[in-house]
């Protein structure tokens, strides 16, 4: 048994030296000393050592959440392991998680003050962790705006590990959508998917711009593919029905066309638009029968469309890709909105009451 116990440590020693003096070669033979590591620690468990040099051929080899396992029991193993707690700390800062390295590198601050290699990784991470938390605080207080100015300062703070600018990215891109800027959201999503063709948030974010430009095939593409990655998904789910609706909308009537303004368009605006359109179209302005049949369905649309659209739960269910003038779209009862031109004699698109059509403009 002595004897036994003499080899194993023989051995240890011996790869342990090989490593040493084999740092920087191959990937073959670091896995292959990687795995006499794993044969020596299933006697030598407690062996911190062993562990921390098993670490660095899985950190070569690319797989770092087993170098956290290795180095996680190494600290624990041997005290006051500063070592490996800034180990620690630093792959989780490559992988983009800076809320674990943090606490890792304040483990290893905690056992020695003046680590200088620990102090100056506590000061990078947490000048980039307050960035993101004060970032995410402006997102939950719907102030997007600042919100983007701070993920540009996270994107200025680090640059040397891509993944902090791709997560900085796909929030920029969360805020534009949010914020209804939708031109800026799709191309911003669009570099984002560019390196994550399959980021779930990305293809949500987008698919909503999308709707907003009112290209609903390609909102629907965008929620297909986030749905194919996220399966049980209900924000998708619903979204991607909702895209549904208001393509089939689409190609029946869309009130936001026949005012001619955007989605996000204002109320001020809509009744703007609708006044310009109502003057335009009334059919007192024509002199023909066939000009004025033409002018009184155009004009029942318009007033359809400025009825619906400044009516906020009517507007909210036609955003939602429900007609609320439409019978077929109410489940059945009659159409509310099924009006001729008789309806709308005397109406005054101007005012507020009814009285005869007049073209007199009061404007506040």
């Amino acid at each position: 048994m002595l004897n036994y116990i003499r080899d194993v440590s023989t051995e240890y020693e011996r790869l342990k030296n090989l490593l040493i003096r084999k740092k920087g070669r191959g990937n073959g033979k670091i896995q292959e000393e990687r795995k006499k590591y794993g044969m020596t620690l299933r006697v030598c468990v407690w062996d911190a050592e062993l562990r921390e040099l098993r670490a660095e051929c899985y950190i070569k080899e690319g797989e770092p959440s087993k170098a956290i396992s290795d180095l996680k029991a190494a600290a624990k193993l041997k005290s006051d392991n500063t070592e490996a707690f800034y180990k620690i700390s630093r792959i989780y800062y490559q992988l983009g998680d800076h809320e674990l390295s943090l606490s890792e590198v304040r483990e290893c601050l905690k056992l020695d003050q003046d680590h200088k290699q620990c102090f100056s990784l506590y000061k990078q991470v947490k000048k980039l962790n307050k960035q993101i938390e004060s970032a995410e605080e402006f997102i939950r207080e719907g102030r997007y705006e600042d919100a983007i100015s701070k993920y540009d300062s996270v994107m200025k703070t680090e640059l040397d590990v891509p993944v902090y600018a791709t997560r900085a990215k796909e929030r920029i891109c969360h805020c534009l959508s949010k914020n209804q800027q939708a031109t800026e959201a799709i191309t911003v999503c669009t570099q984002v998917l560019q390196l994550e063709p399959t980021n779930v948030n990305a293809l949500k974010d987008r698919a909503e711009a999308y709707l907003l430009e009112d290209l609903y095939e390609e909102a629907i593409k965008d929620y297909e593919t986030a749905q194919a990655n996220s399966e049980n998904d209900q924000q998708i789910r619903e979204g991607l029905e909702r895209a549904q609706r208001m393509l089939k909308q689409s190609q029946k009537r869309d009130y936001y066309k026949i005012l001619g303004v955007k989605r996000n368009a204002r109320k001020q605006e809509i009744i703007k638009a609708y006044r310009k359109l109502a003057s335009q179209w009334h059919p007192d302005n024509f002199q023909s029968e066939e000009e004025k049949k033409k002018a009184e369905k155009k004009f029942i649309d318009i007033a359809a469309a400025k009825e619906v659209l400044t009516d906020p739960e009517m507007r909210r269910k036609f955003d939602a890709g429900e007609d609320p003038l439409d019978a077929e779209s109410q489940q059945g009862g009659g159409n509310p909105f099924h009006r001729n031109w008789n309806t709308w004699q005397g109406f005054n698109p101007f005012g507020s009451g009814g009285g005869p059509f007049t073209f007199k403009f009061h404007f506040s």
